[in-house]
Parts: C-alpha cells; sequence; structure tokens
C-alpha cells in the first residue's frame, strides 16, 4: 500500500505547530477558510467540491495528532488515515533559533524553538494508487503554507471558499 511521508524542520516551537493542526484558526490559516468541526469529525470545504471533507480526531497532543478519513468523500481516500508526529528541534549554528525570539540568558537551558513535523498519510485502498502522487503533491504544498504560518504567523490559506459547511 502506498504512503505519503514528509519531514519538514520549522523554526516555532512545538506549540505553534500543534495549535496550526488543532484550532479552527490554525487550520483555516495554512490550509481552507471552510473548516468547520461536529463533534470530534472536522468537516473541510473546498472550492467546486460537492461536499465537505470528514476528518475524525483520534489524537490530538503534544507529539502527534492523527485523523481518519470519516466520511465517504472523496472516494479515493476511503479508509485513509493522517498522523502529523512533532517534536522538538533544539537550535544549532547550523538551524538558528526563529529570528523573533530572544537568545536565552548565558548558562540557561533554551527551550526547544524548532519543531521537526513528520508527516504521513496512509491506508490507501488497492485502486486508488492512481491518485496518489497528486495527492502528495497538494500535500507538499500545504505543508509549505503551514510551515510559513506557524514560522511569521501570515494567513495564507491555500484554498479560499466563500462556502462553509453548516454542521448539523
Amino acid at each position: 500500500m502506498p504512503e505519503i511521508a514528509l519531514q519538514l524542520d520549522i523554526a516555532a516551537p512545538r506549540d505553534v505547530v500543534l495549535a496550526a493542526l488543532t484550532t479552527h484558526d490554525g487550520l483555516t490559516a495554512w490550509w481552507t477558510t471552510g473548516a468547520d468541526r461536529d463533534g470530534d469529525v472536522l468537516l473541510f470545504d473546498f472550492p467546486d467540491v460537492p461536499e465537505p471533507f470528514r476528518l475524525r480526531v483520534e489524537r490530538a497532543d503534544r507529539d502527534r495528532v492523527v485523523w481518519t478519513n470519516a466520511g465517504s468523500f472523496p472516494p479515493h481516500w476511503a479508509g485513509t488515515w493522517i498522523s502529523w508526529e512533532l517534536s522538538d528541534q533544539p537550535a544549532t549554528p547550523d538551524r538558528p533559533a526563529a529570528p523573533d525570539r530572544p537568545a536565552a540568558p548565558e548558562g540557561q537551558p533554551t527551550a526547544p524553538e524548532r519543531t521537526r513535523l513528520l508527516f504521513r498519510h496512509g491506508g490507501w485502498q488497492p485502486g486508488s494508487e492512481d491518485g496518489v502522487p497528486a495527492v502528495a503533491g497538494t500535500w507538499a504544498e500545504l505543508l509549505v503554507r503551514l510551515k510559513d504560518y506557524a514560522q511569521s504567523g501570515k494567513v495564507q490559506p491555500y484554498f479560499v471558499t466563500a462556502h462553509r459547511h453548516d454542521a448539523p
């Protein structure tokens, strides 16, 4: 079974990255303006898409966020899951701290200023493999938006839609 796996380092603390993955303001800042929630199910609307993507939150803590597909749309996502593994990456000379954060006083330990994010999207069913490269390309572009948002706070959603799903 194919699996999409992408890893990147983000010059922002883990709590900032976690908030971008678990809050309405975070998700709408880099992914889609059409984000909503119905209990433990996230609803994502996209332009020219007939119904929202439904992703159940299975786990959301400082180490890992996991969503499973909870809807019938899009059909090629049936049975898939998405995970985001977060770990601290302390600043080093070759990976400096985020520019807007002051250095720790001499002799004091520094809090990790960087987050390593390992993104995975797996569980693709036989017959859905043809769509995986296109999905992987979109995720790569989305992760750049996520990184930019976490590092700068600049809101720049990849998808902008006037449609907002009204949860039942």
